[in-house]
């Protein structure tokens, strides 16, 4: 099996060596190509008015001057020239991915770049908090969530997004198979200050944001202690609502 590593923390982030140790274990043909430097929040966006630069870190080890999905596209059309991966792994991001963080994440959005081109792809996070957890659950349970997947046939243009909880690896529950939660942003915190010139400038947080733990999703399984795997599409289609529309726009 050829697997393709990338992510959206940096060539030099910590979770990128958690996940490299893994795919190690899975493969002996394991590529890395990631962005230079950290790109988080970067989303699905792609580099198109400035050129991206390849570099080589080592054997089978590079990194892109763009975004995780720069990264996933130029090793796709420059790197793989006689076989591409059979599997893409995006991760183990520093920070979970649940609910609608998955619009933003780049983590995802390397994933999502791999499915597009026909490719398995499976995103991984490891959520932080307060209890000096790191990457442990991740460490200790990250082979019992991937070697289940790696071989799987996933439906075309799918995913899978992996999110392990804040706890000591003992401390995890279990794996649950859930569904995407959702956030509530309109609370999302706004930082306004004054630089050195005087000149105002603001910065993003989401640390105000809300989250409703509904039963059997991403947010409740990790918040309740479990790995969350949740499968996700590509298509953004709202099918039921297609018959309505189109009346509306009948003759």
């Amino acid at each position: 099996m050829r697997i393709l590593l990338t992510n959206d923390d940096g060539i030099h982030a910590p979770g990128l060596a958690v996940l490299e140790a893994l795919a190690r274990q899975l493969s002996d043909d394991v590529w890395v190509c990631a962005p230079t430097e950290e790109q988080s929040g970067a989303g699905h966006s792609l580099t198109l008015h400035q050129p991206v630069r390849l570099r080589e870190h080592g054997d089978k080890r590079f990194s892109v001057t763009g975004t995780p999905t720069d990264s996933v596209n130029l090793a796709l059309r420059k790197l793989f020239a006689d076989r591409k991966p059979d599997l893409v792994l995006s991760g183990v991001n520093a920070g979970e991915n649940l609910g609608d963080d998955i619009t933003y994440s780049g983590t995802a959005s390397a994933a999502m770049e791999a499915s597009l081109a026909g490719i398995p792809a499976i995103a991984l996070s490891q959520a932080f908090r307060d209890n000096g957890a790191s990457f442990s659950a991740t460490e200790e349970w990250g082979l019992r969530v991937l070697r289940p997947l790696a071989n799987m046939t996933m439906a075309k243009r799918t995913l899978v997004n992996v999110n392990f909880p804040s706890l000591p690896a003992d401390k995890v529950r279990g794996i649950r198979v859930v569904r995407q939660g959702f956030h509530d942003y309109s609370r999302g915190s706004l930082v306004e200050a004054t630089d050195p010139r005087g000149r105002p400038y603001y910065w993003f947080g989401l640390q105000d944001a809300e989250h409703t733990l509904d039963h059997g999703t991403d947010l409740e399984a990790v918040e309740d202690g479990y790995i969350a795997v949740t499968p996700l599409q590509l298509d953004l289609t709202h099918h039921a609502a297609i018959g309505a529309l189109a009346e509306r726009f009948a003759d």
